[in-house]
């Protein structure tokens, strides 16, 4: 049986190394593991923005019909109150939602020569998953407020849930300026 080119080790390996080197990976470097992890916890993160947003939306649909019914001959405009709420939470809801947009899109460091000229990748990474981490229980604890709450329960935490909001956006800033500084 002759020797095949498909059996031959050494030669698939060479071709493999190749290949993967060409698209700018190389598996088994810590930097690899690193960009996985922050896009797995960044994703995540997204995921439980998406969950609260779910959350308030509902929140404000239920408010909506409880609280501004159709209007009639003797009330044919809602009370001012009861639509000012369901903007904010309307308002809440689309804030959410543009912070999970936000960070789905968030770049991580390119593998690239020049970005290698004035930063290494690996420490780079170690400090965005400090920073990604941090972002989850942000998430997190944002996602655990508005959970199965009606409309008036959000309400009630509505600044506080502003200043987690707040907090997201700060880490977020926080995380653009590691890779956009030099190491």
């Amino acid at each position: 049986m002759p020797q095949s080119s498909f059996y031959d080790a050494g030669l698939l390996r060479q071709i493999a190394t190749n290949l993967f080197y060409g698209w700018g990976y190389n598996f088994y470097r810590t930097e690899n593991m690193l960009r996985a992890d922050d896009q797995i916890v960044r994703t995540k993160a997204a995921w439980l923005l998406g969950t609260a947003m779910t959350s308030v939306s509902k929140a404000e649909t239920d408010y909506r019909r409880e609280f501004l019914p159709a209007p009639t001959r003797a009330k044919p405009f809602p009370e001012p109150e009861a639509v000012a709420s369901t903007q904010k939470l309307e308002r809440l809801a689309r804030d959410i939602g543009a912070l999970e947009g936000f960070i789905q899109q968030l770049p991580v460091p390119e593998n690239d020569r020049m970005t290698q000229r004035y930063r290494l990748e690996a420490p780079t990474l170690k400090v965005l998953i400090d920073h990604d981490l941090k972002l989850v229980g942000q998430c997190e604890t944002l996602r655990a407020m508005v959970h199965e709450q009606g409309g008036a329960g959000i309400l009630k935490v509505a600044d506080e849930l502003q200043t987690g909001l707040n907090a997201i956006r700060e880490t977020l800033r926080e995380r653009e300026n590691v890779l956009h500084s030099p190491a």
